[in-house]
């Protein structure tokens, strides 16, 4: 069971993190704000006005440091939502670790560094597609010899399903950039059978019952199915999809808050009867704002009952056999492999990024949700139909611009009190290393225990690889 409880500073993220795990949560989930997620400092001109507002602010190592003051890393399991600036903020992680004496060869989570959905859907990219892939593979062959136990990437759905697509553009999609990192990886010289058993997944948890749970069934039919025949792989955990599942945020309504208990709740159990491995409930106000703590201790109260007093976790894929759900099952694995099947034949999935091919199939599908709505044949509870006037009377966390102010002070300080020719000097390796076809992770873990920020490492980088400008989706 994990949660996320994520917002201003790393000092207030800590706090609700102890919350959760004295509520009873065994994991935790991390998510960076938005300058974090495009590697700037909170002192960049685009940083103001955003610092801490949409998860928590981390800009150093001192960051990181404090966000996990008290708790010790090697005895919970943490899962990072961070794509482009993922090898830093896994450095950064990985240096906590090492300062709290816990063995990188037994610690274990999950960094999602899947970049290939930033640039089909939730487009916080920084470098072009190529030089980006190269930084995935490069935390692949890293931790296959260094951190054994970590998930190097949650190939994820979630957000490509956000954005608008079907469950089975979802599915499709999902796997389909799951191949492209293998591939990535074998092209980099990797052994299949070593780093795909360390690849998770990441799906959204909708709200079509038997759909969702299809979805999952044809995931792993699937996935096993393209890892032995196209991969040849032999070892049988190459062939497990593991997934995480997260409830659908876009379902939310700011309309009868309340009202999201029950999708959250319903969704979950979908994911839970589909075989999913961990879980992620949304919280009841999610679509006016962040969580406050009481409604991420009841998401997290969904997940126990589920748990706990349903039965449902005691057994395996309790609905085979059922003729409906084989057949949406099969009806899934085979426009799957008709999406696949087109992405080839455009030269895979970076190239087809760059043509805009899931980017326009996304598109139309979220405008086709959206006329269902607008013309009722999509109803939504509280927003098109079974309508009150009663206005929302949840409570509202709001954050304060004294966070920003906070991590401005902070970044500050640290720029006066490290070491800043030592910074100098691993910055400089960093870029050698970009340069060469060297593995960037040394020189990003010797950047971060200099105390370089985020916002420095992403700079270097830049400077070698440029930043990608998206083309118009026409």
């Amino acid at each position: 069971m994990r949660q996320f409880a994520g917002f201003g500073t790393p000092e207030d993220t800590n706090r609700r993190y102890r919350e959760l795990l004295t509520a009873g949560a065994t994991g935790l989930s991390v998510a960076f704000d938005l300058p974090t997620l495009m590697g700037r400092d909170p002192d960049h001109p685009l940083s103001l006005g955003e610092v801490g507002k949409c998860g928590v602010n981390v800009t150093s190592l001192a960051d990181m440091e404090m966000l996990f003051d008290g708790i010790a890393v090697g005895d919970i399991t943490t899962s990072m939502t961070i794509n482009s600036p993922a090898p830093m903020i896994f450095a950064m992680y990985l240096v906590v670790a090492e300062k709290q004496g816990a063995d990188w060869q037994t610690i274990s989570g999950t960094i999602q560094n899947d970049i290939l959905k930033e640039f089909i859907a939730q487009k916080e990219y920084i470098y072009p597609p190529r030089p980006s892939m190269r930084l995935v593979t490069d935390i692949f062959a890293f931790c296959e010899a260094h951190v054994p136990r970590w998930n190097t990437i949650s190939v994820s759905g979630y957000h490509i399903r956000e954005a608008g697509a079907s469950a089975l553009q979802e599915l499709a999609f999902t796997l389909r950039d799951g191949v492209e990192y293998v591939q990535a990886g074998v092209e980099a010289g990797l052994d299949v059978d070593r780093f795909v058993p360390r690849m998770s997944f990441f799906f959204n948890a909708h709200s079509d019952f038997f759909e969702e749970l299809a979805k999952y069934r044809a995931a792993r039919s699937l996935w096993a199915r393209v890892m032995r025949e196209r991969f040849g792989a032999k070892d049988e955990r190459s062939w497990k999809l593991r997934f995480h599942s997260q409830t659908a945020g876009v379902s939310l309504t700011a309309q009868q808050p309340m009202n999201n208990v029950i999708r959250t709740a319903l969704q979950a159990l979908s994911a839970v009867l589909g075989g999913t491995n961990s879980l992620h409930t949304n919280s009841l106000d999610e679509a006016l704002a962040l969580p406050t703590a009481e409604a991420a201790t009841l998401a997290l109260r969904t997940q126990q009952i589920l748990a706990y007093e349903t039965g449902v976790t005691g057994s395996i894929d309790p609905f085979a056999g059922s003729y409906f759900v084989e057949r949406l099952t099969r009806d899934l694995e085979q426009g799957s492999e008709e999406y696949f099947a087109t992405i080839d034949k455009m030269g895979g999935m970076v190239a087809a990024i760059e043509r805009g091919y899931p980017q326009r199939e996304i598109a139309e599908s979220a405008y086709r949700f959206q006329q269902d709505v607008e013309r009722g044949r999509q109803v939504i509870v509280g927003v098109n139909d079974f309508v009150t006037d009663d206005a929302a009377s949840v409570p509202i966390l709001q954050i304060e611009e004294e966070a920003g102010r906070r991590q401005l002070d902070n970044i500050g300080r640290l720029r006066r009190t490290r070491h800043n020719v030592a910074v100098s000097r691993a910055l400089a390796k960093l870029k050698k290393a970009a340069t060469t076809n060297d593995n960037t992770m040394p020189a990003l873990l010797d950047a971060v225990r200099a105390y370089a920020t985020v916002g420095e490492m992403c700079d270097t980088l830049r400077e070698v690889w440029g930043e990608y400008q998206e083309q118009a989706v026409i």
